[in-house]
């Protein structure tokens, strides 16, 4: 099971309300709900760091099915705690929607955005969160090869989840 102890999820799902208010339909789209199936996500094992980063995302499906999808969007793919199909329909897209998608590793997929927000954490501020102590293997090496923090709009470093700190690169 996916455990989002970096917290992109909430920030996401905080974004919603604001988004309705300035008459902006959110579309909420969660990476974790586009997961390959466990037959692939574990071939080499439930604990296998480099998979974790790079095959547990069917990055594919996403960029297909939500993020270049026209006119239409899916909400889910996968529903990895079953280990079978979502069996979520195609829904049409909202005019003037804004598609907010959470998700761990997004950066290293290319995918199209027009604004990035990276939320930020130390390996002791994932451990405190949840992550499994496996998993930070894959965050470290994806903050020295991506470098998040650079490539992003947004960055928020939130050691704290009451006191984030937000750097607007824009």
């Amino acid at each position: 099971m996916l455990v989002d102890g970096v917290g992109s999820r909430a920030l996401a799902d905080s974004l919603v309300d604001g988004l309705l208010a300035a008459g902006r339909p959110p579309v909420r789209v969660s990476a974790g709900d586009f997961l390959r199936p466990a037959g692939e996500r574990l071939e080499h094992g439930r604990e296998d760091a480099q998979d974790f980063r790079e095959r547990w995302l069917d990055a594919g499906a996403l960029r297909r099915e939500v993020l270049e999808a026209d006119g239409t969007w899916l909400p889910a793919l996968w529903d990895a705690a079953r280990d079978r199909s979502a069996r979520a329909a195609v829904r049409p897209l909202p005019e003037r929607a804004v598609v907010v998608v959470d998700g761990l590793f997004l950066l290293d997929h290319a995918f199209p955005a027009d604004l990035v927000v990276h939320v930020a954490l130390s390996a002791a501020a994932l451990r405190r969160r949840g992550v499994p102590e496996w998993q930070l293997e894959a965050f470290r090496d994806y903050d020295d090869e991506v470098r998040p923090g650079e490539a992003c709009d947004v960055l928020v470093r939130a050691e704290d989840p009451q006191r984030p700190a937000v750097l607007f690169r824009r």
